[in-house]
């Protein structure tokens, strides 16, 4: 088990020990684990968030699933 699946654990237990039962609960525990996972991967470095607020803005980062840019003039071969 890695640092990420730990914090998640842990923080799945967190909430689950801290909210009663129930369905919106349960959605409290998800979310509560889903933030301890990502914290881990800040952690560990493999969460840039400066790359997340451009994804979530639309900004492009050259990507390589990004297609090219267009230049406007017709292709020579």
């Amino acid at each position: 088990m890695n640092q990420k699946q730990f914090l998640a654990l842990l923080g799945f237990a967190f909430a689950a020990a801290w909210i009663t039962l129930g369905f919106g609960d349960a959605v409290l525990c998800l979310l509560a684990a889903g933030a301890f996972y990502a914290s881990g991967a800040f952690l560990e470095g493999e969460l840039n968030l400066a790359e997340v607020g451009e994804r979530l803005q639309g900004r492009s980062t050259g990507s390589p699933y990004a297609p090219p840019p267009s230049s406007g003039r017709p292709r020579v071969r």
